[in-house]
């Protein structure tokens, strides 16, 4: 593994840990995992069946721990900013520090 890959994986991994973290401050972690049929959706960020939070915390996150953990590729393409930014758009000011970790998220896997 090359030294810019290690770092990018680390960098991940870091963001990752900060996310959640941020998730939690704003007290949008939630407790109890969606139904099977929630986190089966087929559509980006599962529009239909999640809130965006929801998404992140049992979607997002777990996939990418499992790309981490098992050295796999980590995606090549990444635009969860928009959708925080249209998520938390009227509803929340403090969500302004999550999208600037997510756009940080999209830089480092685009």
């Amino acid at each position: 593994m090359t030294d810019d890959r290690l770092s990018q994986q680390q960098q991940v991994a870091d963001g990752l840990l900060h996310i959640e973290m941020e998730l939690r401050r704003l007290r949008l972690w939630a407790a109890q995992p969606p139904s099977e049929e929630a986190l089966a959706s087929a559509m980006p960020f599962a529009v239909d069946t999640l809130a965006f939070t929801e998404w992140l915390q049992f979607i997002f996150l777990p996939r990418m721990k499992v790309l981490l953990e098992n050295d796999l590729p980590l995606p090549a393409v990444s635009g969860m900013a928009p959708m925080a930014e249209e998520y938390f758009r009227g509803v929340r000011d403090d969500g302004k520090q999550l999208i600037r970790m997510l756009q940080a998220m999209d830089s480092l896997l685009s």
